[in-house]
């Protein structure tokens, strides 16, 4: 039986211009809200933290309260 990647949390490096996938899945959660985003729509991350962020609002809120 196959492993499918549907509805599992991908585990993922953060890079500068990208991300390397470390465990498959089909999404991440947003640091800040908890929101499931699709890999194929994430955008907005802090390579520092590691963290991704779902819009880039949350993301600009989350740098500004460092």
């Amino acid at each position: 039986m196959l492993m499918s990647n549907r509805s599992r949390t991908a585990r993922l490096h953060y890079l500068a211009n990208g991300f390397r996938v470390l465990s498959p899945g089909d999404h991440v959660l947003c640091a800040i809200s908890g929101e499931a985003i699709p890999l194929d729509d994430l955008r907005y991350w802090d390579v520092r933290s590691q963290q991704a962020y779902a819009t880039a609002e949350i993301a600009t809120k989350a740098l500004l309260d460092q």
